[in-house]
Protein backbone atom coordinates (compact mmCIF):
# COMPACT_ATOMS: atom_id res chain seq x y z
CA UNK A 1 0.00 0.00 0.00
CA UNK A 2 2.82 2.58 0.72
CA UNK A 3 4.25 1.93 -2.31
CA UNK A 4 1.22 2.22 -4.30
CA UNK A 5 0.86 6.07 -3.02
CA UNK A 6 4.39 6.42 -3.50
CA UNK A 7 4.08 5.36 -7.15
CA UNK A 8 1.02 7.58 -7.39
CA UNK A 9 2.84 10.73 -6.12
CA UNK A 10 5.57 9.99 -8.31
CA UNK A 11 2.87 10.06 -10.74
CA UNK A 12 1.47 13.30 -10.13
CA UNK A 13 4.76 14.87 -9.96
CA UNK A 14 6.19 13.94 -13.12
CA UNK A 15 3.30 14.98 -14.97
CA UNK A 16 3.41 18.31 -13.27
CA UNK A 17 6.65 18.55 -14.24
CA UNK A 18 6.14 17.54 -17.77
CA UNK A 19 3.06 19.96 -17.87
CA UNK A 20 5.24 22.84 -16.83
CA UNK A 21 7.90 21.73 -19.27
CA UNK A 22 5.31 22.16 -21.91
CA UNK A 23 4.02 25.23 -20.71
CA UNK A 24 7.81 26.78 -20.96
CA UNK A 25 8.28 25.08 -24.21
CA UNK A 26 4.96 26.15 -26.09
CA UNK A 27 5.92 29.86 -24.46
CA UNK A 28 8.93 29.91 -26.22
CA UNK A 29 7.91 28.58 -29.43
CA UNK A 30 4.95 31.34 -29.11
CA UNK A 31 7.80 33.91 -28.78
CA UNK A 32 9.42 32.81 -31.29
CA UNK A 33 6.19 32.61 -33.61
CA UNK A 34 5.32 36.56 -32.84
CA UNK A 35 8.87 37.64 -33.25
CA UNK A 36 8.73 35.80 -37.05
CA UNK A 37 5.40 37.48 -37.75
CA UNK A 38 6.63 40.72 -36.49
CA UNK A 39 9.38 40.01 -38.81
CA UNK A 40 7.15 39.00 -41.82
CA UNK A 41 4.59 42.05 -40.93
CA UNK A 42 8.01 44.91 -41.41
CA UNK A 43 9.16 43.17 -44.46
CA UNK A 44 5.29 43.27 -45.88
CA UNK A 45 5.05 46.91 -44.65
CA UNK A 46 8.10 47.57 -46.23
CA UNK A 47 7.36 46.16 -49.48
CA UNK A 48 3.46 47.89 -49.29
CA UNK A 49 5.43 51.11 -49.00
CA UNK A 50 8.07 50.63 -51.58
CA UNK A 51 5.14 49.20 -54.45
CA UNK A 52 3.21 52.40 -53.49
CA UNK A 53 5.83 54.75 -54.22
CA UNK A 54 6.32 52.88 -57.24
CA UNK A 55 2.73 53.22 -58.39
CA UNK A 56 3.03 56.93 -57.17
CA UNK A 57 5.87 57.64 -59.70
CA UNK A 58 4.26 55.53 -62.50
CA UNK A 59 0.60 57.45 -62.05
CA UNK A 60 2.43 61.05 -62.22
CA UNK A 61 4.53 59.84 -65.08
CA UNK A 62 0.99 58.90 -67.24
CA UNK A 63 -0.70 61.85 -65.71
CA UNK A 64 2.27 63.88 -67.34
CA UNK A 65 1.74 62.37 -70.45
CA UNK A 66 -2.24 62.58 -70.77
CA UNK A 67 -1.87 66.02 -69.70
CA UNK A 68 0.88 66.46 -72.68
CA UNK A 69 -1.22 64.50 -75.06
CA UNK A 70 -4.84 66.64 -74.27
CA UNK A 71 -2.72 69.90 -74.61
CA UNK A 72 -1.19 68.83 -78.25
CA UNK A 73 -4.94 67.68 -79.25
CA UNK A 74 -6.12 71.43 -78.05
CA UNK A 75 -3.64 73.11 -80.00
CA UNK A 76 -4.71 71.41 -82.94
CA UNK A 77 -8.35 72.19 -82.49
CA UNK A 78 -7.67 75.66 -81.49
CA UNK A 79 -5.22 75.70 -84.55
CA UNK A 80 -8.12 74.52 -86.94
CA UNK A 81 -10.76 76.33 -85.49
CA UNK A 82 -8.84 79.64 -86.15
CA UNK A 83 -8.25 78.83 -89.56
CA UNK A 84 -12.35 78.17 -89.94
CA UNK A 85 -12.98 81.36 -88.88
CA UNK A 86 -10.19 83.40 -90.85
CA UNK A 87 -12.06 81.80 -93.84
CA UNK A 88 -15.54 82.33 -92.53
CA UNK A 89 -14.15 86.14 -92.12
CA UNK A 90 -13.21 86.25 -95.80
CA UNK A 91 -15.92 84.84 -97.28
CA UNK A 92 -17.85 87.31 -95.01
CA UNK A 93 -15.91 90.26 -96.43
CA UNK A 94 -16.35 88.86 -99.83
CA UNK A 95 -20.27 89.03 -99.39
CA UNK A 96 -20.27 92.36 -98.07
CA UNK A 97 -18.10 93.70 -101.10
CA UNK A 98 -20.70 91.76 -103.28
CA UNK A 99 -23.72 92.91 -101.61
CA UNK A 100 -22.18 96.69 -102.10
CA UNK A 101 -22.10 96.26 -105.69
CA UNK A 102 -25.07 94.73 -106.04
CA UNK A 103 -26.99 97.95 -103.70
CA UNK A 104 -24.71 100.17 -106.28
CA UNK A 105 -26.29 98.46 -109.26
CA UNK A 106 -29.99 98.72 -107.68
CA UNK A 107 -29.67 102.21 -107.18
CA UNK A 108 -28.89 102.72 -110.41
CA UNK A 109 -31.61 100.73 -111.93
CA UNK A 110 -34.08 102.25 -109.46
CA UNK A 111 -32.98 105.74 -111.20
CA UNK A 112 -33.46 104.47 -114.51
CA UNK A 113 -37.09 103.43 -113.48
CA UNK A 114 -38.19 106.33 -112.01
CA UNK A 115 -36.91 108.04 -115.20
CA UNK A 116 -38.72 105.49 -117.49
CA UNK A 117 -41.97 105.52 -115.23
CA UNK A 118 -41.74 109.74 -115.47
CA UNK A 119 -41.53 109.14 -118.99
CA UNK A 120 -44.86 106.74 -119.17
CA UNK A 121 -46.93 109.14 -117.03
CA UNK A 122 -46.14 111.41 -119.64
CA UNK A 123 -46.61 109.06 -122.54
CA UNK A 124 -50.02 107.99 -120.65
CA UNK A 125 -50.97 111.65 -120.72
CA UNK A 126 -49.97 112.17 -124.13
CA UNK A 127 -52.66 109.25 -124.99
CA UNK A 128 -55.03 110.40 -122.84
CA UNK A 129 -54.95 113.77 -124.68
CA UNK A 130 -54.95 112.14 -128.05
CA UNK A 131 -57.95 109.20 -126.73
CA UNK A 132 -60.22 112.24 -126.07
CA UNK A 133 -59.39 113.75 -129.12
CA UNK A 134 -60.25 110.93 -131.19
CA UNK A 135 -63.19 109.92 -128.96
CA UNK A 136 -64.81 113.90 -130.04
CA UNK A 137 -63.81 112.63 -133.49
CA UNK A 138 -65.85 109.85 -133.11
CA UNK A 139 -68.61 111.29 -132.16
CA UNK A 140 -68.34 113.82 -134.62
CA UNK A 141 -68.55 111.15 -137.84
CA UNK A 142 -70.79 108.46 -136.07
CA UNK A 143 -73.32 111.42 -134.28
CA UNK A 144 -73.32 108.78 -131.38
CA UNK A 145 -72.38 109.82 -128.17
CA UNK A 146 -70.20 107.11 -125.63
CA UNK A 147 -73.57 106.20 -123.88
CA UNK A 148 -75.69 105.67 -127.36
CA UNK A 149 -72.51 103.99 -128.71
CA UNK A 150 -72.48 101.49 -125.48
CA UNK A 151 -76.18 100.60 -125.71
CA UNK A 152 -75.82 100.14 -129.60
CA UNK A 153 -73.04 97.22 -129.16
CA UNK A 154 -75.09 95.75 -126.02
CA UNK A 155 -78.22 95.66 -127.95
CA UNK A 156 -76.35 93.89 -131.08
CA UNK A 157 -74.33 91.90 -128.30
CA UNK A 158 -78.11 90.74 -127.00
CA UNK A 159 -78.59 89.40 -130.55
CA UNK A 160 -75.82 87.68 -130.89
CA UNK A 161 -76.06 85.96 -127.92
CA UNK A 162 -79.88 85.13 -128.36
CA UNK A 163 -78.71 83.38 -131.97
CA UNK A 164 -75.67 81.65 -130.46
CA UNK A 165 -77.97 80.49 -127.62
CA UNK A 166 -80.69 79.29 -129.72
CA UNK A 167 -78.00 77.66 -131.79
CA UNK A 168 -76.68 76.02 -128.81
CA UNK A 169 -80.23 74.56 -127.74
CA UNK A 170 -80.76 73.00 -131.20
CA UNK A 171 -77.43 71.03 -131.23
CA UNK A 172 -78.08 69.96 -127.83
CA UNK A 173 -81.09 68.79 -128.42
CA UNK A 174 -80.21 66.91 -131.84
CA UNK A 175 -77.58 65.45 -129.95
CA UNK A 176 -79.74 64.09 -126.69
CA UNK A 177 -82.16 62.63 -129.60
CA UNK A 178 -79.74 61.09 -131.57
CA UNK A 179 -78.32 59.18 -128.33
CA UNK A 180 -82.06 58.79 -126.51
CA UNK A 181 -84.45 58.58 -128.74
CA UNK A 182 -84.13 55.41 -130.34
CA UNK A 183 -83.39 53.61 -126.77
CA UNK A 184 -86.23 55.19 -125.47
CA UNK A 185 -88.77 54.51 -128.66
CA UNK A 186 -87.84 50.81 -128.72
CA UNK A 187 -87.90 49.86 -125.11
CA UNK A 188 -91.86 51.75 -124.78
CA UNK A 189 -92.83 50.27 -128.34
CA UNK A 190 -91.69 46.86 -126.79
CA UNK A 191 -93.31 47.59 -123.53
CA UNK A 192 -96.52 48.85 -124.95
CA UNK A 193 -96.58 45.81 -127.64
CA UNK A 194 -96.15 43.15 -124.84
CA UNK A 195 -98.54 44.55 -122.15
CA UNK A 196 -101.51 46.02 -123.87
CA UNK A 197 -105.03 45.70 -122.16
CA UNK A 198 -108.34 45.70 -124.22
CA UNK A 199 -110.56 48.78 -123.81
CA UNK A 200 -113.51 48.80 -121.87
CA UNK A 201 -116.60 50.88 -121.61
CA UNK A 202 -117.09 53.48 -119.15
CA UNK A 203 -120.40 53.09 -117.80
CA UNK A 204 -122.56 53.49 -114.65
CA UNK A 205 -125.41 51.11 -115.82
CA UNK A 206 -126.12 47.53 -116.30
CA UNK A 207 -128.93 46.05 -118.41
CA UNK A 208 -130.53 42.76 -117.31
CA UNK A 209 -132.22 41.02 -120.45
CA UNK A 210 -135.62 39.88 -119.54
CA UNK A 211 -137.68 36.81 -121.25
CA UNK A 212 -140.44 38.60 -121.85
CA UNK A 213 -142.26 41.83 -120.60
CA UNK A 214 -144.59 40.34 -118.21
CA UNK A 215 -141.22 39.41 -115.98
CA UNK A 216 -141.13 42.83 -115.47
CA UNK A 217 -144.44 42.97 -113.10
CA UNK A 218 -143.38 40.08 -111.56
CA UNK A 219 -140.06 41.86 -110.76
CA UNK A 220 -141.75 45.06 -109.45
CA UNK A 221 -144.40 42.95 -107.71
CA UNK A 222 -147.17 43.96 -105.05
CA UNK A 223 -147.64 47.51 -105.24
CA UNK A 224 -144.18 47.49 -105.43
CA UNK A 225 -142.77 45.25 -103.09
CA UNK A 226 -140.01 43.41 -104.89
CA UNK A 227 -138.62 46.23 -106.20
CA UNK A 228 -137.84 48.06 -103.26
CA UNK A 229 -136.55 44.78 -101.57
CA UNK A 230 -134.11 44.79 -104.15
CA UNK A 231 -133.42 48.54 -104.17
CA UNK A 232 -132.99 48.20 -100.60
CA UNK A 233 -130.77 45.14 -100.10
CA UNK A 234 -128.03 45.53 -103.19
CA UNK A 235 -128.32 50.01 -103.13
CA UNK A 236 -128.88 50.47 -106.61
CA UNK A 237 -131.73 51.61 -108.98
CA UNK A 238 -133.56 49.48 -111.25
CA UNK A 239 -134.96 51.64 -114.15
CA UNK A 240 -137.63 49.99 -115.96
CA UNK A 241 -138.88 51.83 -118.59
CA UNK A 242 -140.46 51.34 -121.87
CA UNK A 243 -137.13 49.60 -123.29
CA UNK A 244 -138.59 46.16 -124.35
CA UNK A 245 -137.46 42.99 -122.27
CA UNK A 246 -134.62 44.66 -120.20
CA UNK A 247 -134.41 46.10 -116.94
CA UNK A 248 -131.40 48.77 -116.28
CA UNK A 249 -130.00 48.81 -113.06
CA UNK A 250 -128.29 52.09 -112.21
CA UNK A 251 -124.87 52.60 -109.55
CA UNK A 252 -122.21 54.42 -109.13
CA UNK A 253 -120.99 51.55 -106.98
CA UNK A 254 -119.81 48.95 -109.83
CA UNK A 255 -119.39 45.82 -107.19
CA UNK A 256 -123.14 46.60 -106.27
CA UNK A 257 -124.10 47.08 -109.54
CA UNK A 258 -122.80 43.66 -110.22
CA UNK A 259 -124.25 41.89 -107.20
CA UNK A 260 -127.77 43.48 -108.15
CA UNK A 261 -127.15 42.12 -112.11
CA UNK A 262 -126.43 38.53 -111.35
CA UNK A 263 -129.08 38.19 -108.44
CA UNK A 264 -131.77 39.44 -111.48
CA UNK A 265 -130.52 37.09 -113.48
CA UNK A 266 -130.63 34.29 -110.98
CA UNK A 267 -134.33 35.66 -109.75
CA UNK A 268 -135.28 34.98 -113.74
CA UNK A 269 -133.96 31.99 -114.26
CA UNK A 270 -135.83 31.10 -110.72
CA UNK A 271 -139.14 32.31 -111.88
CA UNK A 272 -139.49 32.62 -107.72
CA UNK A 273 -139.45 36.12 -106.79
CA UNK A 274 -140.29 37.18 -103.72
CA UNK A 275 -138.80 39.50 -100.94
CA UNK A 276 -136.89 36.46 -99.02
CA UNK A 277 -136.32 34.85 -102.15
CA UNK A 278 -134.88 37.91 -103.22
CA UNK A 279 -133.10 37.96 -100.06
CA UNK A 280 -131.40 34.37 -100.72
CA UNK A 281 -130.21 35.30 -104.43
CA UNK A 282 -128.69 38.59 -103.06
CA UNK A 283 -126.82 36.76 -100.98
CA UNK A 284 -126.14 33.89 -103.24
CA UNK A 285 -124.85 37.16 -105.58
CA UNK A 286 -122.52 39.00 -103.02
CA UNK A 287 -120.79 35.49 -102.20
CA UNK A 288 -120.20 34.72 -105.55
CA UNK A 289 -119.10 38.40 -106.47
CA UNK A 290 -116.66 38.12 -103.20
CA UNK A 291 -115.27 35.14 -104.62
CA UNK A 292 -114.84 36.92 -107.98
CA UNK A 293 -113.18 39.18 -106.55
CA UNK A 294 -110.80 37.24 -104.72
CA UNK A 295 -109.47 35.57 -107.85
CA UNK A 296 -109.09 38.57 -109.95
CA UNK A 297 -107.16 39.57 -106.88
CA UNK A 298 -105.07 36.54 -107.00
CA UNK A 299 -104.73 36.16 -110.87
CA UNK A 300 -103.22 39.84 -111.24
CA UNK A 301 -100.65 38.60 -108.46
CA UNK A 302 -100.07 35.91 -110.71
CA UNK A 303 -100.00 37.11 -113.69
CA UNK A 304 -97.27 40.15 -112.83
CA UNK A 305 -95.57 37.57 -110.59
CA UNK A 306 -95.86 39.55 -107.50
CA UNK A 307 -95.61 37.66 -104.07
CA UNK A 308 -96.21 38.42 -100.29
CA UNK A 309 -99.40 40.56 -100.89
CA UNK A 310 -101.62 41.40 -97.83
CA UNK A 311 -104.49 39.45 -98.46
CA UNK A 312 -106.80 42.53 -97.91
CA UNK A 313 -104.63 44.29 -101.04
CA UNK A 314 -105.36 41.19 -102.94
CA UNK A 315 -109.39 41.97 -102.36
CA UNK A 316 -108.83 45.15 -103.02
CA UNK A 317 -107.07 44.64 -106.62
CA UNK A 318 -110.03 42.68 -107.51
CA UNK A 319 -112.80 45.20 -106.84
CA UNK A 320 -110.70 47.35 -109.79
CA UNK A 321 -111.93 44.41 -111.96
CA UNK A 322 -115.58 46.48 -112.06
CA UNK A 323 -114.17 49.89 -111.95
CA UNK A 324 -113.01 51.52 -115.29
CA UNK A 325 -111.62 55.15 -115.82
CA UNK A 326 -111.77 57.01 -118.79
CA UNK A 327 -112.77 53.72 -120.69
CA UNK A 328 -109.91 51.70 -119.30
CA UNK A 329 -110.49 48.84 -116.83
CA UNK A 330 -108.44 49.78 -113.58
CA UNK A 331 -107.35 46.42 -112.93
CA UNK A 332 -106.26 45.71 -116.16
CA UNK A 333 -104.40 48.93 -116.71
CA UNK A 334 -102.78 48.26 -113.12
CA UNK A 335 -101.59 44.50 -114.71
CA UNK A 336 -100.24 46.58 -117.71
CA UNK A 337 -98.45 49.25 -115.67
CA UNK A 338 -96.36 46.53 -113.65
CA UNK A 339 -95.25 44.95 -116.58
CA UNK A 340 -94.56 47.74 -118.55
CA UNK A 341 -92.66 49.30 -115.44
CA UNK A 342 -90.67 46.18 -114.77
CA UNK A 343 -89.50 46.00 -118.40
CA UNK A 344 -88.59 49.68 -118.12
CA UNK A 345 -86.83 48.80 -114.76
CA UNK A 346 -84.88 46.04 -116.30
CA UNK A 347 -83.47 48.32 -119.16
CA UNK A 348 -82.68 50.92 -116.79
CA UNK A 349 -80.87 48.85 -114.00
CA UNK A 350 -83.84 49.89 -111.27
CA UNK A 351 -85.20 47.37 -109.16
CA UNK A 352 -87.66 45.42 -111.10
CA UNK A 353 -89.51 44.01 -108.42
CA UNK A 354 -90.08 47.19 -106.40
CA UNK A 355 -91.19 48.80 -110.32
CA UNK A 356 -93.52 46.03 -110.86
CA UNK A 357 -95.05 46.34 -107.23
CA UNK A 358 -95.65 49.93 -107.39
CA UNK A 359 -97.19 49.45 -110.87
CA UNK A 360 -99.38 47.02 -109.66
CA UNK A 361 -100.61 48.77 -106.78
CA UNK A 362 -100.32 52.54 -107.85
CA UNK A 363 -104.12 52.94 -108.32
CA UNK A 364 -105.24 51.36 -105.01
CA UNK A 365 -106.89 53.95 -103.95
CA UNK A 366 -109.98 53.78 -106.97
CA UNK A 367 -111.33 50.32 -105.43
CA UNK A 368 -112.56 52.59 -102.63
CA UNK A 369 -112.18 56.06 -103.55
CA UNK A 370 -116.36 56.01 -104.00
CA UNK A 371 -116.48 54.76 -99.96
CA UNK A 372 -113.92 57.14 -98.53
CA UNK A 373 -113.08 60.99 -98.80
CA UNK A 374 -109.78 62.09 -100.69
CA UNK A 375 -108.01 61.40 -103.64
CA UNK A 376 -107.16 57.98 -105.00
CA UNK A 377 -103.37 58.91 -104.43
CA UNK A 378 -103.74 59.97 -100.91
CA UNK A 379 -106.22 56.98 -99.99
CA UNK A 380 -104.14 54.37 -101.77
CA UNK A 381 -101.22 55.79 -99.95
CA UNK A 382 -103.12 55.10 -96.70
CA UNK A 383 -103.91 51.56 -97.52
CA UNK A 384 -100.30 50.95 -98.87
CA UNK A 385 -99.24 52.27 -95.33
CA UNK A 386 -101.78 50.49 -93.46
CA UNK A 387 -101.30 47.04 -94.83
CA UNK A 388 -97.44 47.51 -94.27
CA UNK A 389 -95.73 48.01 -97.33
CA UNK A 390 -92.20 48.49 -98.46
CA UNK A 391 -91.76 52.57 -98.25
CA UNK A 392 -90.36 52.60 -101.87
CA UNK A 393 -93.68 51.15 -102.73
CA UNK A 394 -95.62 53.60 -100.92
CA UNK A 395 -93.37 56.57 -102.38
CA UNK A 396 -93.78 55.91 -106.12
CA UNK A 397 -97.99 55.37 -105.70
CA UNK A 398 -97.72 59.07 -104.02
CA UNK A 399 -95.23 60.25 -106.61
CA UNK A 400 -96.58 58.91 -109.66
CA UNK A 401 -99.81 61.47 -109.97
CA UNK A 402 -96.97 64.29 -108.93
CA UNK A 403 -98.28 65.25 -105.38
CA UNK A 404 -94.94 64.63 -104.56
CA UNK A 405 -91.81 65.24 -106.72
CA UNK A 406 -90.63 61.89 -107.26
CA UNK A 407 -87.22 60.83 -105.46
CA UNK A 408 -85.98 57.27 -106.82
CA UNK A 409 -85.62 55.84 -110.07
CA UNK A 410 -88.52 53.30 -109.55
CA UNK A 411 -90.99 56.30 -108.80
CA UNK A 412 -90.28 57.89 -112.00
CA UNK A 413 -90.59 54.52 -113.93
CA UNK A 414 -94.16 54.03 -112.71
CA UNK A 415 -95.00 57.67 -113.42
CA UNK A 416 -94.08 57.04 -116.96
CA UNK A 417 -95.55 53.46 -117.01
CA UNK A 418 -98.61 54.96 -115.76
CA UNK A 419 -98.25 57.75 -118.80
CA UNK A 420 -97.40 55.08 -121.46
CA UNK A 421 -100.59 52.93 -120.38
CA UNK A 422 -103.37 55.49 -120.41
CA UNK A 423 -101.49 57.16 -123.19
CA UNK A 424 -101.46 54.37 -125.84
CA UNK A 425 -103.46 54.53 -128.72
CA UNK A 426 -107.23 53.06 -127.77
CA UNK A 427 -106.20 52.84 -124.27
CA UNK A 428 -108.94 55.39 -123.19
CA UNK A 429 -112.10 57.48 -124.32
CA UNK A 430 -112.55 61.20 -123.60
CA UNK A 431 -116.40 62.33 -123.78
CA UNK A 432 -116.45 65.41 -125.67
CA UNK A 433 -117.32 68.10 -123.21
CA UNK A 434 -113.96 67.20 -121.34
CA UNK A 435 -111.97 66.81 -124.90
CA UNK A 436 -112.92 70.36 -126.56
CA UNK A 437 -112.53 72.29 -122.87
CA UNK A 438 -108.62 70.47 -122.91
CA UNK A 439 -108.15 71.70 -126.56
CA UNK A 440 -109.74 75.34 -125.92
CA UNK A 441 -107.36 75.41 -122.25
CA UNK A 442 -104.59 74.18 -124.92
CA UNK A 443 -104.96 77.33 -127.10
CA UNK A 444 -105.87 79.54 -124.57
CA UNK A 445 -102.27 79.10 -122.67
CA UNK A 446 -100.26 79.24 -126.01
CA UNK A 447 -101.96 82.78 -126.74
CA UNK A 448 -100.97 84.35 -123.54
CA UNK A 449 -97.49 84.66 -124.77
CA UNK A 450 -96.56 87.81 -126.21
CA UNK A 451 -95.98 88.12 -130.47
CA UNK A 452 -98.24 84.87 -131.30
CA UNK A 453 -100.33 85.83 -134.24
CA UNK A 454 -103.30 82.65 -133.82
CA UNK A 455 -102.70 79.51 -133.24
CA UNK A 456 -105.03 75.69 -133.53
CA UNK A 457 -105.17 72.41 -131.67
CA UNK A 458 -104.48 69.65 -134.29
CA UNK A 459 -104.19 66.03 -134.46
CA UNK A 460 -106.62 65.75 -131.26
CA UNK A 461 -104.75 68.04 -129.13
CA UNK A 462 -101.30 66.29 -129.63
CA UNK A 463 -100.21 69.18 -131.25
CA UNK A 464 -100.65 73.04 -131.39
CA UNK A 465 -99.68 74.77 -134.79
CA UNK A 466 -98.61 78.50 -133.85
CA UNK A 467 -98.57 81.25 -135.96
CA UNK A 468 -95.81 84.27 -134.97
CA UNK A 469 -96.02 87.43 -136.02
CA UNK A 470 -92.82 88.23 -137.94
CA UNK A 471 -92.33 91.62 -136.81
CA UNK A 472 -91.95 90.85 -132.90
CA UNK A 473 -90.29 86.92 -133.10
CA UNK A 474 -87.16 86.36 -134.77
CA UNK A 475 -86.12 83.40 -136.15
CA UNK A 476 -83.52 82.74 -133.02
CA UNK A 477 -86.35 83.73 -130.66
CA UNK A 478 -88.49 81.15 -131.89
CA UNK A 479 -86.67 78.57 -130.75
CA UNK A 480 -86.81 80.05 -127.01
CA UNK A 481 -90.46 80.62 -127.57
CA UNK A 482 -91.37 77.19 -128.62
CA UNK A 483 -89.60 75.95 -125.43
CA UNK A 484 -91.59 78.51 -123.34
CA UNK A 485 -94.86 77.62 -124.14
CA UNK A 486 -93.65 73.64 -124.04
CA UNK A 487 -93.07 74.26 -120.32
CA UNK A 488 -96.17 76.25 -119.34
CA UNK A 489 -98.13 73.63 -121.06
CA UNK A 490 -95.92 71.14 -119.31
CA UNK A 491 -97.06 73.03 -115.50
CA UNK A 492 -100.85 74.23 -116.63
CA UNK A 493 -101.95 70.99 -118.43
CA UNK A 494 -103.25 67.74 -117.80
CA UNK A 495 -103.17 65.62 -120.61
CA UNK A 496 -101.99 62.04 -122.04
CA UNK A 497 -98.50 61.68 -123.99
CA UNK A 498 -97.37 64.59 -125.19
CA UNK A 499 -98.50 67.89 -127.15
CA UNK A 500 -96.05 68.94 -130.35
CA UNK A 501 -95.68 72.71 -130.07
CA UNK A 502 -95.02 73.54 -133.98
CA UNK A 503 -94.09 77.25 -134.58
CA UNK A 504 -94.54 79.13 -137.73
CA UNK A 505 -93.15 82.45 -139.26
CA UNK A 506 -93.90 83.59 -142.64
CA UNK A 507 -92.74 87.05 -143.93
CA UNK A 508 -94.79 88.78 -147.03
CA UNK A 509 -94.29 91.47 -149.55
CA UNK A 510 -97.05 92.67 -151.58
CA UNK A 511 -96.71 95.06 -154.35
CA UNK A 512 -98.84 95.95 -157.20
CA UNK A 513 -97.39 96.99 -160.65
CA UNK A 514 -99.09 99.15 -162.59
Amino acid sequence: MPSTIIWVVALIVAIVVGFALGVVYRKKVAEAEIAGAEEEAKRIVNDAIKSAESKKREALVEAKEEIHRNRTEFEKEEKARRAELQKQERRLQQKEESLDRKTDALDRKTDSLNAKLANVEAQQAEIKAIKRTQQERLEEISGYTIEEAKAYLIESLEAEVTHEKAAKIKEIEAQYKEEADSMAREIIATAIQRCAADHASEVTVSVVPLPNDEMKGRIIGREGRNIRAIETLTGCDLIIDDTPEAITVSSFDPVRREIARLALEKLIQDGRIHPARIEEMVAKAQKEVNNTIRQEGERAAFETNIHGLNPEIIKLLGRMKYRTSYGQNVLQHSIEVSHIAGLIASELGADVNIAKRAGLLHDLGKSIDHEVEGSHVTIGVNLARKYKENENVIHAIEAHHGDVEPHTLEACIVQAADTISAARPGARRENIENYVKRLEKLEEVTKSFPGIGSCYAIQAGREIRVMVKPEEVSEDQMVLLARDIAKKIEDELTYPGQIKVHLLRETKAVDYAK
